[in-house]
C-alpha cells in the first residue's frame, strides 16, 4: 500500500508544497524548478549561498573535467551542460548570471603534462567529445597573455562558465518575486534563515514513514508535501533520516583566489584557462567585471582555513600559464568544503524504505563534489520529475541509498518482485 502524506493548508505561513533544506546553488535551482512547476516553495538555510557556492569558480566543463572510469557521471554532466542555456533563459532577461559561452583553453606546462593531456584527449575522443589541438602559436594568438613556454594547448568549445554568486542571487530574487505574484507576500514564507535540525514524519516514532516537514532550530515546524535535503555536508547530520540510510559525504576543502586585472592588462583572457603544471591542476576564470578567479587546491586535511601553501601553489602555477598573473591585485582568498562521495557522484533521488518502496515525501540532493554548479539544472529537472512521480531510469545509478546495503537490497528485491509480477500477469 502506498504511503500518503497528510493534507494541510498551503496558505499557512509554516506550510509549503516543497521545503528545500539548503540554499546553495543546487538547493536554489531545485527550488526555482519546483516553483516554475506551480508549487509553493520554502527554502531553509541560515546563510544561503555562503558555502561552496560562494567559493565556486562556476566552470561548466563536462569535457575538460572528465575523469577516467566515470562514464555514467559524464552522461549526467553532459545532460546538465546542455540544459544551462534554457535554465538561464528561465530567469528575467535583466538577471545578472555571468553565463558565458566562451570556450575553454586547456594548457600543459611541461612534457609530462603534455603526455597526460594527450592521454586524456584520447579518452575524450573515445567518448565522442570534441577537443581541438592547437599549436602554441595558435593558442597565443587566441589569448596573447598565455606564456610562451607552455608545452601543449587544446580548445574545448563546449565548456563554458557562469558566475555562481550572481546566479544564486538571481535565483533568490526570482523565487521571492514569483512567490509574491502567487500570494506568498511574506519573505519568510519563501526563505527561512534558520538551520533545519530534523525531518518530521507522519509517524513520529517511525523514520520509515512518510516525511511531512522539517523541524527548525527554534522548535518551529515547516510542513510540506515534499522535503528536499540539499544542504551538502549537513545532510547526514539531520535527525529523522530513515533508519539504515547512509549518506557518506566527506569534506574536500579547496582554496580559491579572486584578483583584479589592471586596466592595461584587460582582458587577461576571454577564455577559461585550465592547465596542468607539473601534474597539478590550476584554472583561471575571467569575470565580466575585470576580475579573475584562480583555483583550486584540493585537500582533505579537515582545516577550513585558507592554506598558505595552497595559495602559493595556485599563484605559482597560474603564472606559469599566464605570467601576467604576477601583476594582478589580490582581492580575496577563500576556502570552502565541497561534499565528496566514495564514487565522486551525487546522492540524488528518493530513498527506499526497508520494505523496498520509496519513502514518501523525501528526496535527497547532496554529494555534488566538484560538479555542484554544473549539475544544478539537471538536478533541478530530476527533482521536478520525481515530484511529479516520474522516474528517469538513466539516473537511478545516483540514488542516495546506493551506499545503504539494507535499503539497497530491499529496493532491489521489491524491483525484482514487481518485474516477476508483471511477467506473470
Amino acid at each position: 500500500m502506498a504511503r500518503t502524506v497528510p493534507e494541510f493548508s498551503s496558505t499557512e505561513a509554516t506550510s509549503a508544497d516543497v521545503a528545500v533544506i539548503g540554499g546553495g546553488i543546487v538547493g536554489l535551482g531545485i527550488a526555482w524548478e519546483a516553483q516554475r512547476s506551480g508549487r509553493s516553495v520554502t527554502v531553509i538555510d541560515p546563510a544561503p549561498a555562503t558555502g561552496a557556492t560562494f567559493a565556486a569558480a562556476g566552470m561548466l566543463a563536462p569535457v575538460s573535467e572528465l575523469h577516467y572510469q566515470e562514464d555514467t557521471l559524464l552522461e549526467l554532466t553532459l545532460a546538465s551542460a546542455a540544459r544551462w542555456p534554457e535554465f538561464v533563459d528561465s530567469l528575467p532577461a535583466a538577471a545578472q548570471t555571468g553565463f558565458n559561452t566562451s570556450p575553454t583553453l586547456v594548457l600543459g606546462a611541461d612534457p609530462a603534462d603534455r603526455k597526460a593531456l594527450a592521454d586524456l584527449r584520447d579518452v575524450q575522443l573515445q567518448h565522442g567529445l570534441e577537443v581541438t589541438q592547437l599549436t602554441i602559436r595558435e593558442a597565443r594568438a587566441a589569448e596573447p597573455m598565455v606564456g610562451p613556454h607552455i608545452s601543449c594547448a587544446y580548445k574545448v568549445e563546449a565548456d563554458h562558465q557562469v558566475d555562481p554568486r550572481a546566479m544564486a542571487e538571481a535565483l533568490r530574487t526570482q523565487l521571492l518575486r514569483t512567490a509574491v505574484e502567487h500570494g506568498r507576500v511574506d519573505p519568510e514564507q519563501t526563505f527561512i534563515a534558520q538551520a533545519a535540525t530534523s525531518l518530521l514524519h507522519a509517524d513520529p516514532g517511525d523514520t520509515q514513514s512518510a516525511v511531512t516537514g522539517v523541524l527548525l532550530a527554534d522548535g518551529a515546524e515547516i510542513h510540506a508535501r515534499e522535503v528536499i535535503v540539499a544542504n551538502g555536508l549537513g545532510a547526514p547530520k539531520l535527525a529523522g533520516l530513515p533508519v539504515g540510510l547512509s549518506l557518506p559525504v566527506r569534506a574536500v576543502h579547496g582554496d580559491i583566489l579572486r584578483l583584479n586585472v589592471p586596466a592595461h592588462l584587460r582582458p587577461l583572457t576571454t577564455a577559461t584557462i585550465r592547465g596542468l603544471v607539473r601534474g597539478l591542476p590550476v584554472y583561471i576564470v575571467p569575470r565580466g567585471d575585470g576580475t579573475v578567479v584562480i583555483g583550486a587546491s584540493s585537500r582533505e586535511d579537515g582545516s577550513a582555513a585558507v592554506s598558505a601553501g595552497g595559495v602559493h601553489q595556485l599563484l605559482r602555477d597560474a603564472q606559469v600559464l599566464m605570467p601576467a598573473v604576477a601583476e594582478l591585485e589580490l582581492l580575496e582568498m577563500t576556502a570552502r568544503a565541497r561534499p565528496g562521495t566514495p564514487d565522486n557522484a551525487p546522492l540524488l533521488g528518493r530513498v527506499a524504505g526497508v520494505d523496498g518502496k520509496d519513502i514518501a515525501g523525501l528526496i535527497i540532493a547532496t554529494g555534488f563534489f566538484r560538479h555542484g554548479v554544473l549539475l544544478t539544472p539537471i538536478a533541478a529537472l530530476i527533482v521536478r520529475q520525481l515530484l511529479g512521480n516520474i522516474t528517469d531510469l538513466a539516473w537511478l545509478p545516483f540514488r542516495p541509498d546506493r551506499f545503504s546495503p539494507k535499503l539497497k537490497a530491499a529496493a532491489s528485491t521489491n524491483k525484482l518482485s514487481n518485474q516477476n509480477s508483471n511477467q506473470n500477469s
